[in-house]
Parts: structure tokens; C-alpha cells; sequence
């Protein structure tokens, strides 16, 4: 359906693109992978049309349509949520319209043996037939299933789109591509502000959809559960694997260690070939052999080891200045937005040097917290005060609005460094992979992974002792995550994070303050404690509609309909008691399972010289099965009590 062929993209010396090339096929579920600025976002948009490669060519039929959801867009206000998504349908519109053109036209005329009546013909029935093949469902009911499938209520159809976060008309946008239904569906981050109940909608319907997709997501799951297929960009190379993500992971590790044996054969071999022909280069009865090796040489197809990025990030905040005890305090703090209250009468206080965490559903109010602790945002209601010496570096989601698009990377940077730093501006820059001519690149060709990186790095030319940090980790590869959290924990102010992942606030925060239902509640300890309190396994299961299971079911009385006798309700109590040990089991397992393949990646990700690569990978695959296994029967048994 769509073939891409030989493309090149530079940015003045630097090579994005070489040469790549593939075929994607009619229904294909593809997943895209690579490190941030290998070129993700480059390729969804040389694909949709969006941007012109420097050589090479997309070929794609006239009448395939791409639907392309970006990580950066705008969005429209002054509609209200079912208006803005009912735009989809615009295309289906418009050849309605115009088939009642035509038919009124027919009725009207009466030229019937005229060429242009037979033309008209026609036209009515082309566009009959184009319309036949639409949904038969009516299109504000097929865009209300869509939404509420992406999370929304019914009663946020008529509210205004401004209204929302940048996370919620992320939803609508992707609404509007899932309802318009194109022949392509080219998804960039598409999970990034969806909770667990609306990826797990998104992935039957992605799964069932006839169409073509090309995913970009670092949700592994989410890639094994819809993808058949993996290209890996990496070093301007792609790389083409059949299988899904994590069967990729495998095969590319496979690949690579195939690569290095059959490269370090051929070395001996060449080595030993060279050394016959040093040794007898010079004697008449050996010249037939040494000339039959040199062409043997010269013949040889020599094998390379495909290169690998290894490169990271390097975070390190500067020192904080000395500020009042009480970073932040709020009483009786009502928020949000006009026609719209976020929550009600939170009393939230903090002090400096800790490290607290803002976790809930998406749309419960933890960017708007946010917001009024900055000072952007007034609270509607309470209380909100700053402590005394507090400067707060503020990271927020939304970086293409906070970040000038018509400037430079460099430029971003210089317009507000001070003091000797100025000198030292590229080396700071270097540390966030934006090396070479890649410092002069405008922000607005910038991906959101580049973004993120570039929004970091403001945040190190600032004297902050309070960091705001909201969804840090949305746009970052798990190497960089790695390094954010090792400088977090090294920083000695104060830090305020938002966040839905377990593992980046997993040992770096001591104290959550929790948004749910209106209100907000402080919890004393640390994310594990929480989940452990709530029988979750990940935060993205506060977004789940139903709460999880509870360990603890409330016992029915024998006395409930007569339907139990007593001897029944005590084999029972007996049978949940076993389920409930079972999982705890289960859980224990699974932390010294993950805790286990954690130092297994930190070696993989820096192998020493003693390190057995292909022992380690093939425990961590074990360890890997084991750990799917035992995730799959805790969920079983969680549903069953």
C-alpha cells in the first residue's frame, strides 16, 4: 500500500535518515522503536506528508488516507467537546451534502437523453455507493461510544474544550482520527495522558481495526498486545523484525550477539591469512599460495558489527539556596477552572528538603495544584502561601507552549543563562544529546522527546531550590529515566512531582498527597506503601472506574436468603484465605523477580569485561516468562476474590 523508498534526512552535517526503506501492507499493526531523536516523529510525518525528506520518496496511493495523531499539537477552543469531535465526520458531511445536490438536480431535470444527465447518473450513484460503505450507525452516536471509550462522561460532551488539559484534548484529537477512519493510522505516543481503562479500550480497538498502524509508544505492553511487527530506527539505520516488540527485543539481541561471532571468526581467520602471507611473501616456492590468499582477501565480503547508541543523558541539578522551613502551604484550598471545580478543601503543607508526589486519576486536579503553587493559577477558594527564600524551576507537561518554537535550541538557553554558565553553554547542551549543528535546529522541528530534554536543561541554568516536575518521564527512554531519578535524589531542595510511573517514584519520594473523588488526602509513605494499601499493582490503576478487588472481602452472614449453610460459609472463608495467601505469595515473587532483571539491565545497559552477555540474557528472558506467568495468574486470582 505504502512503499518508502531510499530516504535521507540531514540537518546540516548530521544524518538522520540513510538511506532507510520499507513496504507497509493493507491491516498491518506496526510498532516503531528507538531511542528519543532517532527519528520516530521524523518518519510519521515524512509518511502523512508533513515533512519533505532531503532525498528519497514515499509512494502511496491518490486515494489512501492517513490519519496522522502527533505528540505536539494545537488544539481548538470555543467548541464544546462533541462539536469539536464531530469534525471527524466532515468528509462523510460534505459527500451528503452533495448528494442531495445532485438528487435534487435530477428531480428537477428533465433532459434525460442528454450526456451530462447520464454524467449526474453516475455521480448519484458513486456517491450512494461511497456512502453505503460508512458506518450505518448514526455519527454522533459512533463518536459518543469513541469518547466514552477514551474516558470521557457524557456530561463533558457540552463543556468546552478549553476547559480540558492538554492530556484530555490529546483524547479528542485522537478521537477525531479513530472516528474519521483512514486507510493509515500513524499514532505517535498515543498512551502518554490515557489511563489504564481507556489504553486498554484503545487496544481492542486498534487490534480489530482493518486499517494500517504505525505506532510510536514506550508502553511495552501496549506494543506486544496490537503489533505484529517492529522497525527499529537506530544510527539513521532501520531495522525490520516480523514479531512484536518484546520477541524484538530478543531477536535483536540475538542478532547482535550473532553479529560479534561471526565478526570475531572472520578477524582470526583474516588475522591468520595475513600472518601466512607476511611469513611467506618473499619465497618463490610459497608465491602461488600467498598471491591465491591476497585475492582470497581482496574477495572477502566483510563482515560489520552493526553500531549501537548507547548514548544517555546527563542530569545534575546545581545546588539549592536556603529557604524557610515551609516550602508550600495550602488551607482549605478549593480549585479550578470557570464552570468547572477540580476539588475542594485540601490542606496540603511541605517543607524543604522533602520529596513528595502527586498521584491520581487524570483530571482530579494535579497540574492545577501545580499551577497555583507556581503562582500561574489563582485557587477559586482557601488559602495558598509560599514559604519564605522558595524559587520554584517549574517542568510542565505541556513543553511546545512553554518553550518558543521560533528560537534555537542554543538560543532557548542563552536567552536566560547568567554569569559564567554563558561560557559553558554547549558543554550543557552536550549533556542532553544535542551535539554538532544540532544546537542551531529550531524548537519547532524538535521532537517531544527533544522537547522534554530541552526543557530539562532550562531547568539547570536556574537557582531553584523547589522543583515542579509534571509527568517528567512522559517523553523519556528508560535510560533517561534512570538518570532523571538519580539526579533527583541527589538534589538537596525540594521537589514536587506528578507522576503515573511506579518505578521512577519508586525510592525517590517519601510522602503523597492523592487526588480523587474532589478532594485531596496525604498519604505517610512512599508509592509501594500506597499500592500495597489499595491492592494495586501500578498507579494507573487508580484510573480504573471500579476500585481494584479488595483483599478483604466482607463476609456474607448464613443467615443471607438461607441460600449458605454455615458449613458452607466456613469452607469458603477457608478457600478465599488460600486465594488471598496465593497472591500475597505472588506479589512477594514478582517484587524479587523485577528487582532481580533490574540489575541484569543496569549490567546489560554497561557490560564489564566479565560480564557473560548471553548468560544474562538468557536468565533475564527466564526470569521475564516467570514473571509474565505469575502476573497472570495474580490477576486471575485479585478477580476471583
Amino acid at each position: 500500500m505504502i512503499s518508502i523508498n531510499a530516504l535521507n534526512v540531514t540537518f546540516g552535517a548530521d544524518v538522520l535518515f540513510d538511506g532507510i526503506g520499507f513496504n507497509l501492507d493493507d491491516g498491518e499493526k506496526v510498532g516503531l522503536a528507538g531511542k528519543n531523536g532517532a527519528g520516530k516523529s521524523t518518519l510519521l510525518k515524512i509518511i502523512c506528508g508533513q515533512m519533505v525528506p532531503t532525498s528519497g520518496s514515499v509512494d502511496k496511493p491518490r486515494d489512501v488516507r492517513c490519519g496522522y495523531l502527533p505528540q505536539i499539537m494545537s488544539h481548538n477552543n470555543g467548541r464544546t467537546v462533541m462539536e469539536e469531535v464531530m469534525t471527524a465526520f466532515q468528509e462523510r458531511f460534505d459527500l451528503e451534502h452533495e448528494l442531495n445536490l445532485a438528487t435534487q438536480q435530477l428531480a428537477s431535470r428533465t433532459d434525460y437523453e442528454s450526456d451530462a444527465y447520464a454524467k449526474l447518473i453516475e455521480r448519484v450513484n458513486a456517491l450512494s455507493d461511497r456512502l453505503s460503505v460508512e458506518e450505518t450507525e448514526p455519527p454522533q452516536v459512533s463518536a459518543g461510544k469513541v469518547l466514552r471509550g477514551l474516558g470521557f462522561r457524557d456530561e463533558d460532551f457540552t463543556k468546552k474544550t478549553e476547559t480540558f488539559s492538554q492530556g484530555w484534548n490529546m483524547r479528542m484529537e485522537l478521537a477525531k482520527i479513530l472516528l474519521s477512519r483512514p486507510d493509515v493510522m500513524l499514532l505517535d505516543e498515543p498512551t502518554n495522558h490515557l489511563d489504564i481503562e481507556s489504553i486498554e479500550w484503545l487496544e481492542r480497538f486498534l487490534k480489530n481495526y482493518k486499517g494500517a498502524v504505525v505506532l510510536v509508544s514506550h508502553d511495552k505492553r501496549f506494543l506486544d498486545n496490537i503489533t505484529t511487527r517492529t522497525l527499529e530506527l537506530s544510527l539513521g539505520k532501520l531495522y525490520d523484525y516480523k514479531v512484536p516488540y518484546s520477541k524484538y527485543l530478543e531477536l535483536r539481541q540475538e542478532r547482535l550477539q550473532q553479529q560479534i561471532a561471526a565478526y570475531q571468526n572472520q578477524q582470526r581467520m583474516i588475522e591468520k591469512t595475513e600472518e601466512f602471507i607476511e611469513r611467506f611473501r618473499y619465497k618463490a616456492t610459497k608465491a602461488n599460495q600467498v598471491q591465491s590468499r591476497i585475492k582470497a582477501l581482496d574477495r572477502l565480503d566483510r563482515i560489520e558489527v552493526d553500531e549501537t547508541d548507547l548514548s544517555s543523558v546527563s542530569f545534575k541539578f546545581p545546588p539549592a539556596q536556603r529557604c524557610g522551613d515551609i516550602v508550600y502551604k495550602a488551607s482549605g484550598l478549593t480549585a479550578g477552572y470557570p464552570g468547572k471545580t477540580v476539588f475542594t478543601n485540601a490542606d496540603i503543607e511541605i517543607k524543604r528538603g522533602e520529596k513528595v508526589a502527586f498521584v491520581g486519576r487524570n483530571g482530579e486536579g494535579k497540574t492545577t495544584q501545580l499551577r497555583i503553587i507556581e503562582g500561574e493559577l489563582q485557587p477559586v477558594a482557601g488559602e495558598s502561601r509560599t514559604g519564605h527564600n522558595v524559587c520554584f524551576g517549574y517542568y510542565a507537561q505541556n513543553q511546545e507552549d512553554i518553550l518558543d518554537k521560533n528560537d534555537t535550541v542554543f538560543g532557548t538557553l542563552d536567552r536566560i543563562a547568567v554569569g559564567d554558565i554563558r561560557t559553558r553553554l554547549r558543554d550543557l547542551l552536550a549533556q542532553f544529546l544535542f551535539r554538532g549543528d544540532d544546537i542551531d535546529k529550531k524548537v519547532s522541528v524538535l521532537s517531544g522527546g527533544e522537547r522534554a530534554r530541552l526543557g530539562m536543561a532550562k531547568l539547570m541554568l536556574g537557582t531553584f531550590n523547589c522543583l515542579l516536575l509534571d509527568e517528567p518521564t512522559n517523553h523519556m527512554d528508560i535510560r533517561s529515566k534512570e538518570m532523571l531519578k538519580k539526579a533527583l535524589k541527589a538534589y538537596d531542595g525540594t521537589l514536587i512531582v506528578v507522576s503515573h510511573d511506579r518505578d521512577f517514584l519508586d525510592g525517590l519520594v517519601d510522602r503523597l498527597f492523592v487526588f480523587r473523588d474532589g478532594k485531596v488526602k496525604e498519604f505517610p509513605g512512599d508509592v509501594n506503601d500506597f499500592l500495597k494499601a489499595l491492592d494495586m499493582s501500578s498507579l494507573s490503576e487508580l484510573d480504573r472506574k471500579v476500585p481494584a478487588a479488595s483483599a478483604q472481602k466482607t463476609k456474607k452472614t448464613a443467615t443471607e436468603g438461607g441460600q449458605k449453610s454455615y458449613q458452607a460459609m466456613k469452607s469458603e472463608n477457608r478457600e478465599q484465605k488460600k486465594i488471598q495467601n496465593r497472591i500475597a505469595f505472588l506479589e512477594q515473587e514478582s517484587d524479587k523477580i523485577s528487582a532481580r532483571m533490574k540489575k541484569i539491565e543496569a549490567v546489560l545497559s554497561a557490560p564489564g569485561e566479565g560480564d557473560d552477555i548471553m548468560e544474562l540474557t538468557r536468565e533475564y528472558l527466564e526470569l521475564k516468562r516467570d514473571l509474565d506467568a505469575k502476573t497472570q495468574e495474580w490477576e486471575r486470582l485479585v478477580e476471583s476474590v
